[in-house]
């Protein structure tokens, strides 16, 4: 594939915006690029003109794209179709939109394989095959399911097994693992990485995690606002960068910045002595399964015992499908439990008819794992910051405005932000807007699923300080589900470990994070990006002495503040050789 001078904009009320300025950038066959940046740098935008999948106020200003040698920029969607799948393949960042929700797993896996020509009745064994390789347990099984029945993170690997299905000379993958637990991003990588050595495969990645650009590619590309800023080798961008905006970056991401460890911020081993919010006891659920199978449940949890402590936080970890959601779900009283019981502040709220729990909902709230999709599109920020105090009826209208800007404050938002809509935000201001709804009610408990993981480490960096503020300031209570060991230490005092629906260790996260008992665990922190050059980072000044590094907007907008950065510092340039 090659990127020649490429320029990519958008038309918007009349004029056009630019997104991709001049980009320049070539991948041969089995090698591996990752292009890195925060959000909006322009990184999305040139994955979907190299595939032909910009949307219909995206346009091609300037440059060409080539790919096996043809020229396909402006190529039609009949030749473009031609090349998706046996020649290019994608994996997408967002899984509830890549997948069809009305189609079994296996039916959607099934299209890839048979593009390839496949002998219809090899196919069933092709698709099981594709979703082993891509890191999803019991294949035979999940191939029955639909995607709703699926975890987030076991969504995502479908993705990748479409991609590998078609046996793709290239593979574009736009955050392949944002939403996977460390070990099965490992697991994932470490085979799209064999296919590049053994069958020349090439494979672009988009990526904000620098850990995994410098784990995995042979070269990392820098991008801001639509530009190259620095490019080079994962050692020298690491150890040597350049810019001040790379430099941001590395100080940012939670495992690069401690060299490739897990360093939890509460470092006190002391049992807390309060009285729990929130416990479980010997929790366990089941599920049925589509017949056709050799079982026809599924036990997602097993004898889970759980305790959130106001003004403390619980971190819940495992890998996809070990059970987060499901417990996340029985312990707000979504999903009742099979086995066990749930009890808040000292109430048995097991099974509670919706009428009893209605007025138990104002002292707990969630924030979602979507900043895209949690909030209502036609509602303003005021709306639907203000939707709970409608809904429980407190206030009148002034008095809810006089919260809402209150609440505004609290999140780092500027109070004009209040008129305007979502789409008007960034992923990072739209989470804060999520947080803010979730304090509205001045609850005692908060849930936060996985409230980081669709965000870029500099934004991430800005959420997990703001909850932490937040925290020592309201004494809230957070049950923070994560597979993010590096997330989790920034914010958790206690840390719980599922595995296939079991806790196998818990404990402080001061002992949990830097003496596990269990292999398990041991493995998880084993398996967190940026152990290639883990020693190397850890003697290395990577900013000379005196200087600091750069930081987001407080309005939490993702972008880097400092110096400006010109196109002489390495913006489009070729990368052939």
């Amino acid at each position: 594939m090659e990127l020649a001078g490429l320029s990519v904009g958008y038309r918007q009320h009349g004029r056009l915006v630019p997104a991709v300025d001049d980009l320049s950038l070539v991948v041969a066959a089995g090698e591996t690029v990752a292009v890195v940046g925060e959000s909006g740098s322009g990184k999305t935008t040139a994955a979907n003109a190299i595939l032909g999948l910009l949307p219909s106020n995206g346009v091609v200003t300037a440059g060409r794209i080539t790919l096996a040698g043809n020229d396909v920029t402006g190529a039609s969607d009949r030749v473009l179709r031609q090349l998706r799948g046996p020649f290019v393949g994608l994996v997408p960042q967002d899984p509830m939109v890549g997948l069809n929700p009305t189609m079994r797993i296996g039916a959607q896996v099934g299209e890839a394989v048979r593009r390839r020509g496949v002998d219809r009745r090899l196919v069933p064994a092709e698709v099981r095959e594709a979703l082993e390789r891509a890191g999803v347990d019991q294949p035979a099984m999940r191939a029955r399911q639909y995607p709703n029945e699926l975890s987030g993170g076991l969504r995502q690997r479908v993705l990748i097994a479409i991609a590998l299905a078609g046996h793709p000379r290239l593979i574009v993958a736009d955050e392949p693992t944002s939403a996977l637990d460390v070990t099965v991003q490992r697991r994932i990588l470490d085979h799209l990485a064999s296919l590049v050595r053994e069958s020349g495969t090439a494979l672009l990645i988009i990526t904000h995690d620098l850990g995994v650009a410098a784990d995995r590619a042979d070269r990392v590309v820098v991008m801001r606002r639509g530009r190259i800023v620095e490019q080079g080798g994962p050692r020298e961008i690491l150890l040597h960068p350049r810019e001040d905006y790379t430099r941001h970056l590395i100080s940012v991401a939670p495992a690069l910045s401690h060299a490739g460890g897990v360093v939890p911020r509460h470092t006190t081993t002391a049992t807390p002595v309060s009285a729990p919010l929130l416990r479980l006891d010997g929790v366990g659920k089941d599920f049925r399964l589509p017949r056709g199978g050799e079982s026809r449940t599924f036990t997602a949890l097993d004898d889970v015992s759980l305790t959130v402590h106001a003004g403390q936080t619980l971190g819940l970890v495992g890998e996809s499908g070990s059970g987060k959601t499901t417990a996340l779900r029985i312990a707000m009283g979504l999903e009742p439990p099979t086995r066990g019981r749930v009890w808040l502040d000292g109430t048995d709220i097991t099974g509670a008819s919706w009428s009893t729990l209605r007025p138990l909902r104002r002292r707990f709230q969630l924030v979602h794992q979507n900043p895209y999709s949690s909030l209502d599109p036609h509602f303003t920020v005021g709306q639907s910051i203000a939707e709970p105090l409608v809904s429980f009826r407190v206030g009148d209208r002034a008095s809810r405005a006089a919260r809402v800007r209150e609440l505004l404050d609290q999140v780092a938002l500027p109070v004009s932000y209040a008129d305007r809509r979502p789409a008007e935000l960034s992923g990072g201001q739209r989470q804060r807007v999520a947080i803010a709804r979730a304090l509205a009610l001045s609850p005692e408990l908060v849930f936060l699923d996985e409230p980081v993981s669709a965000l870029d480490v500099s934004v991430q960096d800005q959420i997990l300080t703001l909850l932490a503020r937040l925290q020592d300031e309201l004494g809230v209570g957070y049950l923070f589900v994560s597979h993010d060991l590096a997330v989790v230490a920034a914010l958790a005092h206690q840390v719980a470990v599922l595995r296939n629906g079991r806790i196998v260790e818990s404990g402080p996260a001061a002992t949990v994070l830097t003496a596990p008992a269990q292999a398990h665990t041991r493995e998880l922190l084993d398996a967190v990006p940026g152990q290639r050059f883990a020693a190397d980072l850890a003697g290395a000044t990577v900013r000379p002495p005196g200087e600091t590094a750069p930081g987001p907007d407080a309005a939490g907008s993702g972008a880097a503040v400092g110096p400006s950065l010109k196109s002489e510092s390495g913006a489009a340039v070729g990368l052939k050789g």
